[in-house]
């Protein structure tokens, strides 16, 4: 298993090797995980719905156990199923946003941000509501915000009791395009000042290669890929040539054609194919691209 000290010295900071039966939607699933994160690292985890992606992040947390394993952060064990240790969730110097954020409707912004901080460590709070453009809002309840401002306040909140590690369940996938760009910009300032090490759950590729040095992906339990996004999702055998991972939408004949539409990150787009290419194919099925000849024209339609 770990040697907590060869793991330090390899700047490894959170190690990861745990086992676990899960029940899924139509089938058991062994997840089976083996994973390593540097200090300072933003990474990510990216696969299909029921692969063991949340469960993956509450392990971390100490929200849910395993059937076997270990975990070390820093050198120090988390858990150990072996040794029978296993440190309660309150005793892990970590903050989790939850994809349905989980704010307390009955407290203001200020005081869900403050909640379960220490009184003498007030001047945090004032410091989060300050960053995250949160002050004026201070004494408003979360039915009276936007989603925007609630994944602040959900942010704030778990950045409140200055945690090492910070874990994120998509919590930004409710939102449209232009606010997800704009807290995804806030979410790096964060993660930058507070010198946090960062593990995201997300589907969306744009987001991970906007963010993530290293990810990972999970598919049924096991890690079956990782490395920086581009290695991952564009490295091809052939220079120059694009592969890209999407998900098949629809698919319709055309006299002797078929037509794919296809969603590659948050954008969907058509493709022709032959019935030889799309033989197999289903809808909702997972796919990789890459054009026979791409030379593209590159037009700039956005405003800096």
């Amino acid at each position: 298993m770990t040697n907590s000290l060869a793991a330090i010295k390899s700047n490894v900071f959170i190690d990861i090797d745990v086992q676990m039966r899960l029940q899924g939607a139509n089938d058991l699933l062994h997840l089976n995980v083996q994973m390593q994160i540097k200090q300072g690292q933003f990474a990510s985890v990216y696969g299909a719905s029921g692969a063991g992606k949340t469960t993956l992040l509450r392990l971390l947390a100490g929200l849910s156990h395993p059937h076997s394993g270990q975990i070390m952060v820093a050198g120090e064990t988390w858990l150990d199923t072996q040794r029978k240790i296993q440190l309660r969730p309150q005793e892990r110097a970590v903050g989790m946003v939850f994809q349905d954020l989980a704010l307390f409707p009955h407290l203001t912004v200020e005081e869900n941000i403050a909640y379960g901080v220490p009184k003498n460590d007030s001047a945090i709070v004032q410091r989060l509501l300050e960053i995250t453009q949160l002050g004026v809002l201070r004494k408003q309840l979360p039915k009276q915000l936007s989603g925007g401002q609630k994944q602040r306040v959900a942010l704030a909140r778990a950045l409140a009791r200055r945690p090492r590690i910070l874990l994120l369940d998509e919590p930004l996938s409710a939102l449209d395009n232009a606010m997800r760009a704009k807290l995804q910009d806030e979410l790096q300032t964060l993660h930058q000042e507070f010198g946090l090490t960062t593990l995201m759950v997300s589907h969306d590729l744009g987001e991970i290669f906007k963010l993530s040095e290293h990810v990972f992906v999970l598919e049924r339990g096991r890690i079956a890929k990782q490395g920086a996004p581009s290695e991952v999702f564009l490295k091809t055998e052939e220079p120059g040539k694009l592969q890209l991972h999407a998900q098949i939408l629809a698919i319709r004949q055309e006299q002797v054609i078929a037509v794919l539409s296809l969603l590659v990150g948050q954008e969907i787009i058509e493709v022709a194919a032959s019935p030889e290419e799309v033989s197999g194919l289903r809808v909702g099925a997972m796919i990789s691209i890459a054009p026979k000849a791409f030379s593209p024209q590159i037009l700039k339609t956005f405003r800096d």
